[in-house]
């Protein structure tokens, strides 16, 4: 497996952790109130799972078995899929931070920030992966003589 592949796995992973905590202590608030601005964190309970976790554990799988190149670079320049990491990753976080202060123009800029920055990894990613949809006697232009 890939380096870039376990990177998004296990952040896709840490996410999912992150997030089932997160609804498990809305869940438990729920039956005994502890806190009753437990609500607040549903927002960031779904960032968490959807963004963070669904999506990270695709783009990492996706990496991994798409078509690859015969020769190497077998998977071509990789700096789109790893921009599409950092970009993911820090919009998701600015989106979580944002969440927790939604009513204030900081956290609404916050989130509209991060929500970019997850479509510009979004295009990150598409972009490298296009790339590497190619007929199968295609020869990389690094090995063309």
């Amino acid at each position: 497996m890939p380096r870039l592949s376990r990177w998004y796995i296990r952040a896709g992973l840490v996410h999912f952790l992150l997030g089932f905590t997160v609804g498990a202590l809305m869940l438990a608030n729920k039956g005994v109130p502890f806190y009753p601005a437990a609500w607040r964190w549903l927002p960031v309970h779904i960032e968490l799972l959807f963004m963070g976790w669904v999506v990270e554990l695709t783009l990492g799988v996706a990496f991994w078995i798409m078509p690859r190149f015969w020769r190497k670079p077998r998977r071509g320049n990789e700096t789109g899929a790893w921009l599409a990491f950092l970009f993911l990753n820090v919009g998701i976080w600015m989106v979580v931070a944002g969440s927790l202060w939604p009513l204030t123009s900081w956290g609404k800029t916050a989130v509209f920030g991060g929500r970019l920055l997850e479509a510009a990894a979004a295009v990150a990613f598409a972009v490298h992966i296009w790339q590497r949809i190619v007929p199968r006697n295609f020869i990389p232009p690094a090995h063309k003589q």
